[in-house]
């Protein structure tokens, strides 16, 4: 192919063959093109259509991604998913976004010569520029769209999946909550013993309707979800339909157990309302004076009291017990018909006292109209004859006849009715106590193990029920199972119930062991009063005071029967049962030394060995002491002479302990001291001297044949007393066992066969010498005065010093 070829001098001669309107303006034509603006530009568009083709094939990728993601089973994964895909989606339209911003930047570079001269028209590379980059930005538009669109539907179905995830495990807790009070109220058949505990059972009935109503709540939720078109429609119906159904029935039988219980609130309103005008009656009678009703106006006016009175027995007694018993068919059991016929057993007996009295009363007043020499009644009569229980003494008195009006009005019945009202309030108070103890035990205790409750407990409380109710539970079953009812049997014989507490006096030794573990529990309540779970604990039984006052409850209560058995006790002396409540009254008393010592002992301190390997702690005080020792340097004895230790002393059956006492700064328990252990001596090596440096309040305890002497002064000469005699019981119980030991030993050898005669002392020769030795210096006229030392072997303690 053949080309001709011109070579040209300058840009006058190009334009001779070339028109201005098709060359450049640096060639001196009028042609609007710049090189490398048109590079600029075609590789700005090569980027973008670059990045156009990456960002449809991630959104096509991640919507991949989207479409194959198997939804999670539950509610935490599922919501991490959720969080996760919008997540991703957050940055795919922030990509999306800066390609459309650089698209439109490009198309308005583009058109940038039109923009500033309206004159100025795009040549035809601008144009394709423009197409290319318009199509382009179109093409992502698009794909924004059917993005958004994909997503709306993915997330759509994630929200749904958290519904159902939510929905589920929801359902599963307020299932097991309405099975078990399901099976709660199935097991429920108890009627109550009284008006508070029938109350305190239909507030337990109303924390299960709550629950029910809970459950309501849930399935109304998931009657939503199914008029929402949730896509698990085939799986919420049928628990929205379960719900209900076991809603219904939870509710039927809710009702069936309100109408028994409210059958039972009005029974025992009417038996209390009974038992109370029985000992309004009581009074009345015993509140009558003797000497008034001698005279015919005082006889008139008493009888008008007691007519005024029965005249309110209308509202009040019980008139017929079969109409009772048939009214209150289907609540009634054994136990409540005794308590029917018991009740209209006192009415009764009752009725007839005051019959007695208006014919005693009716004869004094008739009497008057002739003047008769007054007789002063003769109280010997009571005092001779022995007391009787309350019901005996009245029957025996109606049935001989010989209820008069003085007889009435003796002491026996003055006792009678202060016992009576004793025994009353001890039942009375007994049940209140019983049904608070159940109120903190299903209120609280129980509600730590509720699935619905968990979330409201503070990690800290986890697994911690034991430490801050302690033996709680143990103690409610004794009382409500056990002691209850025993006492119930004695409040017609109120003397008597000494019995009642001697026969179950070792088990209260559970109480040493609650009150051993409050200050635990005390110091875990301070760390967590404020937790929200206790709020609504005690919003849902509505009471006033916090746990930390029920939590003391047992605490006052073991303190409280002694109060009521010395009260007993002022008006029973001479009576049959006195020597057992005086007994019983020792007792208690002897608990609660044994868990105020106990209290002290748990303080101990620094101590290596177990303290349970030291026998029973028999007494535990505070004392100066001084040291008076054969070994150490003489001016440390001089100084220890005049100048005491403070030491708490803890007496044990096998050693004494020496401790010091550190007060603490803190609230309640935390505020009780601590002791320091310092050092003990072995009982087996001690020796006592009862009267030390003429002082009435002070004693000795010495110790390896007085190598190391101890001067004790105690608070008060009664103190010291208590000290010394318990400290000689030890070392008597000592002395007596080693003397069974020596016999049984001596009984073995006799019985063994015939040895040849040993060179040597046998061991039990030995000890039986060591015995008979110390018998003769406890006779020994030259032996210190009041002394007082163990025979066992000496096995010396060591101590951390006297500092």
């Amino acid at each position: 192919m053949w080309l001709q070829i011109i070579m040209l001098g300058s840009v006058t001669e190009l334009h001779g063959y070339i028109d201005k309107t098709q060359l450049t303006e640096d060639l001196g034509g009028t042609l609007d093109y710049c090189h490398n603006r048109w590079l600029s530009h075609r590789t700005a568009i090569e980027s973008f259509a670059l990045m156009v083709k990456q960002t449809a094939q991630m959104l096509q990728s991640f919507g991949t991604e989207l479409a194959e993601t198997e939804l999670p089973n539950d509610v935490q994964s599922t919501s991490s998913l959720l969080a996760a895909h919008s997540e991703k989606k957050d940055k795919m339209k922030e990509d999306l976004r800066l390609a459309l911003k650089q698209g439109h930047d490009i198309l308005e570079s583009n058109r940038k010569p039109v923009a500033e001269n309206s004159d100025y028209k795009l040549n035809q590379d601008q144009l394709d520029n423009q197409t290319t980059v318009e199509r382009l930005l179109a093409q992502l538009d698009e794909t924004e769209i059917a993005f958004d669109e994909f997503w709306a539907k993915h997330q759509q179905k994630l929200e749904q999946c958290v519904q159902l995830r939510n929905f589920e495990q929801t359902f599963r807790e307020v299932k097991a909550a309405l099975s078990i009070a399901s099976e709660r109220l199935s097991a429920f058949t108890d009627v109550g013993n009284s008006v508070s505990h029938v109350e305190h059972i239909l507030k337990d009935l109303a924390n299960f309707e709550e629950k029910s109503q809970n459950a309501r709540v849930l399935a109304s939720q998931g009657d939503q979800l199914v008029q929402n078109n949730h896509y698990a429609v085939d799986s919420i119906l049928p628990k929205c339909n379960e719900l209900h159904h076991l809603c219904d029935a939870v509710a039927t039988e809710i009702e069936k157990r309100r109408g028994g219980l409210n059958k039972s609130l009005e029974l025992h309103s009417l038996l209390e309302k009974s038992m109370r005008w029985c000992d309004e009656g009581i009074y009345l009678l015993a509140s009558q004076p003797v000497d008034k009703c001698q005279s015919q106006e005082g006889a008139e006016s008493a009888l008008q009291e007691i007519e005024k009175f029965l005249d309110t027995g209308a509202d009040n007694k019980i008139k017929e017990p079969n109409k009772v018993y048939q009214l209150y068919e289907p609540i009634l059991n054994q136990d409540l018909m005794e308590h029917v016929q018991k009740v209209f057993q006192k009415q009764e007996s009752m009725e007839e006292m005051f019959q007695k009295r208006q014919m005693s009363l009716k004869k004094l007043a008739a009497k008057q109209t002739r003047p008769v020499q007054p007789v002063a009644p003769r109280p010997e009569v009571f005092v001779k004859s022995p007391c009787l229980p309350p019901g005996k003494l009245l029957q025996k008195a109606i049935k001989s006849g010989s209820y008069s009006l003085v007889c009435e009005m003796n002491s026996p019945f003055l006792i009678i009715s202060v016992n009576s009202h004793v025994i009353n309030e001890l039942i009375e108070t007994e049940r209140a106590y019983v049904e608070e103890l159940l109120c903190v035990l299903e209120g609280y205790a129980s509600e730590m193990d509720n699935p619905l409750m968990m979330h409201l407990i503070s990690p800290g409380l986890l697994n911690k029920k034991d430490i801050l109710f302690g033996n709680m539970e143990e103690i409610y079953h004794f009382h409500n199972r056990v002691f209850l009812k025993e006492l119930e049997n004695y409040i017609e014989y109120p003397e008597l119930v000494g019995r009642c507490f001697l026969e179950r006096m070792e088990d209260f030794q559970i109480y040493e062991k609650y009150c051993q573990n409050k200050p635990r529990s005390e110091s875990l309540w301070r760390q967590f009063s404020d937790s929200a779970f206790f709020q609504e604990c005690q919003r849902k039984l509505d009471h006033k005071l916090s746990l930390d006052s029920y939590l003391l409850k047992p605490v006052q209560r073991i303190t409280k029967y002694q109060l009521l058995l010395k009260e007993m006790l002022k008006y029973s002396k001479n009576c049959e049962g006195a020597e057992d409540l005086q007994e019983a009254l020792t007792s208690i008393l002897g608990i609660l030394k044994a868990v105020n010592d106990s209290m002290h002992q748990i303080a101990i301190t620094g101590y290596d060995g177990n303290l349970n390997e030291l026998g029973k702690l028999l007494m535990q005080g505070s004392f100066n002491v001084w040291t008076d020792h054969k070994k150490g340097h003489s001016k440390v004895k001089d100084l220890a002479r005049f100048k005491p230790m403070q030491r708490h002393l803890f007496l044990h059956e096998k050693a004494v302990l020496f401790c010091k006492k550190r007060e603490e700064n803190g609230e309640g328990y935390e505020k009780a001291p601590s002791y320091s252990y310092k050092h003990s001596l072995n009982m087996t090596a001690v020796g006592i001297t009862e009267n030390a440096k003429g002082d009435s309040k002070k004693f000795e305890i010495w110790y390896n044949a007085r190598e190391e002497v101890y001067i004790i002064q105690a608070p008060t000469p009664e103190i010291k007393a208590t000290w010394v005699n318990e400290i000689r019981k030890v070392l008597t119980s000592q002395l007596q066992a080693c003397r069974e030991a020596s016999h049984h030993r001596t009984l073995e050898q006799t019985h063994s066969l015939p040895m040849p005669a040993p060179t040597c002392t046998s061991p039990s020769r030995i000890q039986g010498r060591t015995v008979k030795k110390v018998e003769e210096r406890k006779t020994d006229p030259t032996s210190p005065e009041g002394c007082v030392t163990s025979v066992a072997p000496k096995y010396p303690e060591k101590g951390k010093g006297e500092s």
